[in-house]
């Protein structure tokens, strides 16, 4: 990986006149602006359609895109919209939170409006996009399709014949609910499109993608429905054992996440098929694909399902680097950051260290009582990528706000910060990740804005108030992406 810097700012986070970021011109703006600030990478989180909590880690499949992205004076120039339309609808009352409820109620009903005026099985290219996709856009579709039809229920509490795939009411639903289904064909294709416009624009403009990969899968997602074999389910298609944390010093319970947890022995029998098809994907929409949790392909602790808690779980072996050896060989070019945060055996930092991609580094961790910790940037070594925080950090700010005395006079001392306000010990903060010896610096926008907490993107184990911060028209400014384009020239990642 080359010496450079990036920026992280989800899609959603993107202002745009729609309550919600989206491949519009300020997303192009954006990338115009990581140009003239010097920066050579943007990450996003990952892009998958959000169910119930809005998390972008509870997708309802990993293989289609977020309808909240695309684009509306799109439609409004191919005559799918009129402006109007779009304008006499509730996009929420803020700029800079995106109001979800008011969100799914007005785009599905504009989006649904532009469909009925979509002529685009005339268009070869919208065929091509169909056959082309087909192995996960017809489960999806269906899946959503069969999923409205039931009040959004989970499909674990569907009709035993449409839970099981019973193939005669798969067919009559199919026929019953095309116009759903096609309606679900509509929204991936444009997403697509739209995604595709916007990365390659990047990609001429010398911006790479870092794109977010979860390890697991929501349990109410359309790949958990079509392949249960890929999971451990019992003869009922029911989770035997869903994912977690075991209890530590942060959380006396544990954390219980709820996703299924893979069938290992399946995958390695079928040649990690399903992985490669999913990484092949991912390759196609990003340049670099940051895997989440990477902890759990070493060892993942399974929790058996139903439990209240993380308490009794135990852990199990992952598949190792035999799997990152087969993608590796069926993938060119893959490019992957290790998600390796939290407590790490030998094993995994073995592991981490035999693949041979990066790992991460996060200053919010580096100022303990120790004065000793990894997260120290004097302690890094070049082939790592360098965070202030991460999407469930506190924002910098607000990090060194709730900081006790003690570990903020370690902050202050470390970066030569004393006697300066808060803020600019923030950018101190930026400047000893830039400085630092790893190959790849990421900042938080919010860190660069230097906004408190109330700009924080996600507080784990938290609900109501996740994943909805945007950054205002006009808040990144002119001085500010200067500042930025010096860091990265000082310190050689122009």
């Amino acid at each position: 990986m080359e010496r450079a810097s990036g920026v992280l700012l989800p899609i959603s986070s993107i202002p745009s006149n729609y309550g919600i970021g989206c491949f519009s011109k300020e997303a192009y703006a954006f990338v115009d602006q990581l140009v003239r600030g010097g920066q050579k990478y943007w990450q996003i989180l990952p892009l998958g359609p959000t169910g119930f909590g809005d998390s972008p880690y509870q997708s309802f499949s990993t293989f289609a895109g977020n309808p909240y992205f695309i684009d509306f004076e799109v439609f409004i120039r191919e005559g799918l919209l009129a402006e109007w339309e779009c304008h006499n609808c509730d996009w929420g009352g803020s700029e800079s939170y995106v109001d979800y409820e008011k969100i799914y109620q007005s785009r599905f009903r504009i989006l649904r409006l532009a469909f009925s005026r979509f002529h685009g099985e005339q268009d070869p290219e919208y065929v091509n996009f169909l056959e082309a996709n087909k192995e996960w856009l017809e489960d999806y579709s269906l899946f959503m399709a069969i999923k409205n039809d039931q009040g959004g229920i989970c499909w674990t509490d569907w009709p035993k014949e449409l839970r099981n795939r019973e193939s005669q009411a798969l067919e009559e639903v199919r026929q019953r609910l095309d116009e759903e289904i096609r309606f679900y064909y509509f929204q991936q294709y444009w997403f697509s499109k739209q995604w595709c416009w916007l990365k390659t624009y990047a990609n001429n403009c010398g911006i790479k993608i870092i794109g977010d990969v979860p390890i697991y899968l929501a349990l109410d997602s359309a790949d958990t429905w079509a392949s249960p074999e890929l999971f451990q389910f019992d003869e009922n298609r029911m989770p035997t054992a869903v994912a977690g944390c075991p209890p530590d010093a942060f959380s006396a319970t544990g954390q219980l996440w709820g996703n299924p947890v893979y069938r290992w022995d399946y995958h390695k029998e079928t040649g990690y098929q399903w992985w490669i098809r999913r990484m092949r994907h991912c390759k196609e929409l990003y340049d670099v694909v940051r895997i989440d949790h990477f902890r759990g392909f070493d060892e993942y602790y399974a929790i058996p399902y139903g439990s209240t808690t993380a308490e009794h779980g135990r852990w199990e072996k992952g598949p190792g680097l035999e799997l990152f050896q087969v993608l590796k060989e069926n993938i060119e070019d893959f490019e992957v950051i290790a998600e390796d945060l939290g407590y790490l055996t030998d094993s995994v930092l073995k592991l981490v260290k035999d693949t041979g991609f990066p790992g991460m580094k996060v200053l919010q961790f580096a100022f303990d009582a120790s004065w000793n910790s990894i997260y120290l940037p004097h302690k890094y070594d070049k082939n790592s990528v360098v965070y202030t925080g991460t999407h469930d950090n506190e924002t910098t700010l607000g990090w060194l706000q709730n900081l006790s005395d003690y570990d903020r006079k370690f902050v202050m001392a470390y970066t030569d910060s004393k006697g300066k306000s808060m803020e600019e010990c923030v950018w101190s903060l930026i400047r000893a990740a830039i400085a630092s010896v790893a190959d790849l610096a990421i900042i938080p926008v919010q860190d660069y804005l230097c906004r408190g907490n109330e700009a924080r993107m996600n507080a784990p184990s938290t609900f109501g108030n996740n994943w909805k911060w945007r950054m205002m028209k006009g808040e990144l400014t002119e001085e500010t992406l200067g500042r930025m384009r010096a860091l990265a020239q000082i310190y050689g990642r122009l």
